[in-house]
């Protein structure tokens, strides 16, 4: 018996790296429902028949799949892996020679030996190909369910994951902020991603699932798993598809498709009408052209697949449910030949005197399923309502036509493809749209820059230049100033010393873009001269940055007087505006109102951060003497509003730590939250009165109210009431109390969010 073990662990071992070498299938991920208690299960709604297990990789050596001729360049590969050959257990051994022939009867003659046999040949090691990752980033979903799927953004290099952003989306397949989602997955986005970081692909299906968000720790462990499968060189043969449920939703997010595919074919398609909110409509709220329409278009769907032709007296749901088809098709295919990386871009169009176009948006398989349409002013910041009327009505129009196209316009004719009114501005919008795309390209275009005109403006608006580029060249500046009421001084108001002042800079740019030397006397504007330069060619740039443009706002640590607010208005990741305030208990501005050597603290501040310019540079501004505490907490809400505009969250949670606070609708109730670990653990209720302050002769019911939420929690997880807080209460002044506490909770809440 123990001869038997011996020799059946000697197998074992033997065989081990033998496994190894020849690739074998990764671990199965069957991604379940799982209780409650690990993760909030979906809604009935458009649950999927069956849920598959994780694409296993290929054990033999897989032919590639041939690829279309339109699909793009790769990006470029690393120096080729050398193939392993497998090495086999043994080599074989020769065949024994036979025998020598007995000796003849007659002694004197010697029989001739009978002729040696040959050894059999040896064999030759079978060669298997070793799984070749390619270098690049691949994103991938995992599969689908009623409240959206898990994704993953994975950067590849030598065969480890190199980054990786963990994508939980919404029910339009765009991922959204991770405080919308479960509790239990708050925490996990960390987790996970410190988990999978540095992994092979083996490594990463072998990670642990995070306790309490299991199906959404496999699901992303089956979207990166996906995503090595569509790096590796060699596509497999026998498998066209990753089995399983995969989502689709068409650009307008009328339909969300749930395509069930195995290996090689399409089994099963379900068709689901969404709301204007982008949710998944309640079926048993269908309107009857609804379910007229799902019924007449499912089999047609699954009989021709993105081929099908629009059918009679549902023309436009079936072009909107072809189009979500389509998009399903190609999260489900292993060889997604989409030329562009999925993600969120942002560009700008033609610059002009007057100001500029901008979009942003996010494109996911090749296509526009996500715009926001800007149109800028002379300084560069957005004029929202304020844009002239015509624009402001063309934009929700040209929102939708680009929607619907799902892409730019391509060979745009501003007569056809121009909102009336708005034609210049729609233009604009188009060609942001149209540069957005080209940064997302998985090859880069050539070039360092876009050709054309780009406005750029110094972050205190001091200066504004029209740069022409070509061809990577800057080959003409138009410089403006701007005057101490915030507009361009046109050129024939400039003074004498201005005209020589602003030809002198044009001609030092032009020369030396931003190494140009100041102009004696005049260091400040020339200092503002080469930061317009440079934000011109940051606008200009072929690659997306850091930071989304636009207004944040967040909050210092509050404490029982009120707390700190910064509103930082962001362009290319410097600070262009930034309004700083002492806000109350109610949440309301204190002006005046505030310490005094808070109020002279603010604009000396303001100052200090508007100089610095950039998120590290605020951090390093000096504290004013008798206002430290609003100092820091006013530098941390910088700090924090930066956080919520990073395209993609360095350390990605449902909130700030800190403590935060939030007044009930008619600022009679505040509630004090502090969060650890990006959770809230504790609360404290205060009551307000009129002037907003403090009060503390409390009824029965109020302080019922209070020692519940006060008293419910250890301080060590997630507040009772950290997670869809509801009203409570034994009679109705105590639900009334509780409700408004909720009110205050939830704008705590949103203070403290990422």
């Amino acid at each position: 018996m123990k001869k038997l073990i011996s020799l059946t662990v000697s197998a074992a071992l033997l065989l081990a790296p033998l496994a190894y070498t020849i690739n074998a299938p990764a671990l199965n991920l069957k991604v379940d429902a799982v209780s409650a208690a690990s993760e909030e299960a979906p809604a009935a709604t458009a649950k999927p028949a069956a849920t598959p297990k994780a694409t296993a990789k290929p054990a033999a050596t897989p032919k590639a799949t041939a690829k279309p001729a339109a699909t793009p360049k790769a990006t470029a590969k690393p120096a080729a892996t050398p193939k392993a050959t497998a090495k086999p257990a043994a080599t074989a051994a020769p065949a024994a020679p036979a025998a020598s022939a007995k000796a003849s009867a007659k002694p004197a003659a010697t029989a001739k030996p009978v002729a040696t046999a040959k050894p059999a040949a040896t064999a030759k090691p079978v060669v298997v190909k070793e799984a070749v990752y390619q270098d690049g980033v691949y994103v991938a979903y995992g599969d689908a369910y009623s409240k959206g799927t898990e994704g993953a953004k994975v950067t590849i290099k030598d065969g480890k994951i190199a980054d990786i952003e963990l994508l939980r989306t919404s029910p339009k397949i765009i991922d959204r902020n991770a405080r919308e989602n479960y509790s239990g997955v708050w925490v996990a986005y960390g987790l996970m991603k410190d988990r999978l970081l540095g992994k092979t692909r083996d490594q990463a299906a072998a990670v642990d699932a995070v306790s309490g968000a299991t199906r959404t720790s496999d699901g992303w462990k089956l979207s990166v798993d996906r995503a090595f499968e569509r790096s590796l060189q060699d596509k497999p043969a026998d498998a066209t598809y990753f089995s399983g449920v995969h989502m689709g939703v068409d650009p307008e997010a009328k339909y969300a498709v749930f395509a069930t595919y195995e290996a090689t074919k399409l089994t099963a398609v379900k068709l689901y009408p969404l709301t204007a909110t982008g949710d998944f409509a309640d079926e048993k709220a269908y309107t009857a052209e609804q379910t007229a329409a799902i019924a007449a278009i499912t089999p047609v769907l699954l009989a021709n697949g993105s081929a099908a032709k629009p059918v009679a007296g549902f023309e436009a749901e079936s072009k909107a449910a072809i189009n979500a088809f389509w998009d399903a098709e190609q999260n489900a295919s292993i060889n997604n030949t989409s030329a562009y990386v999925d993600g969120f871009y942002s560009s700008y169009g033609t610059a002009r005197s007057v100001g500029v176009e901008r979009a942003d948006v996010v494109i996911r398989n090749g296509k526009l399923v996500d715009v926001k349409l800007f149109r800028l002013g002379t300084n560069l910041i957005d004029r929202g309502a304020t844009a002239y009327a015509e624009v402001v009505k063309a934009n929700a129009p040209m929102t939708a036509k680009l929607l619907a196209n799902g892409s730019y316009i391509a060979n745009y004719d501003e007569k056809v493809d121009g909102i009336s009114g708005a034609t210049e501005s729609s233009h604009g919008w188009n060609q942001a749209v149209e540069r957005a795309f080209e940064k997302a390209l998985k090859v880069a275009p050539e070039g360092k820059y876009f050709d054309g005109k780009f406005a750029g403006v110094d972050n205190q608006s001091k200066v504004l230049l029209l740069v022409d580029v070509a061809g990577d060249q800057v080959t003409a500046i138009k410089m403006s100033l701007f005057g101490t009421d915030g507009k361009v001084i046109a050129d024939d108001k400039r003074t004498d010393a201005q005209k020589t002042l602003v030809d002198q800079l044009t001609a030092g740019l032009l020369a030396n873009g931003v190494n140009t030397a100041d102009v004696a006397g005049q260091e400040a504007v020339s200092a503002a001269a080469k930061a317009a330069l440079a934000d011109a060619l940051t606008n200009a740039s072929k690659v997306q940055g850091a930071y989304k443009d636009g207004t944040f706002t967040a909050f210092g640590d509050a404490y029982d007087k009120g707390t700190n607010k910064a509103e930082v208005t962001l362009r290319n990741g410097k600070i262009v505006n930034v309004a700083l305030s002492r806000v109350g208990m109610n949440m309301v501005d204190l002006g005046k109102a505030a310490y005094a050597e808070v109020q002279k603290a603010i604009p000396v501040l303001t100052a200090g951060f508007m100089a610095a310019g950039t998120r590290e540079g605020v951090q390093e501004v000096d504290a004013v003497s008798g206002a430290t505490s609003s100092s820091n907490a006013l530098k941390a809400a910088v700090d924090r509003a930066y956080g919520k505009a990073e395209v993609v969250e360095t350390k990605k949670a449902a909130y700030f730590d800190g403590i935060f606070i939030g007044a009930s609708a008619d600022k009679s109730v505040n509630v004090m939250v502090t969060t650890k670990f990006n959770v809230p653990v504790t609360m404290v209720v205060y009551f307000l009165d009129d002037k907003g302050k403090v009060r503390y002769n409390l009824t029965d019911d109020e302080l019922l109210v209070k020692y519940e939420i006060e008293n419910t929690s250890n301080g060590k997880g997630l507040h009772k009431y950290g997670y869809r807080a509801a009203a409570f209460g034994a009679n109705d002044a105590q639900k009334a109390i509780s409700a408004k506490a909720v009110e205050a909770i939830k704008a705590a809440l949103e203070s403290a969010g990422k």
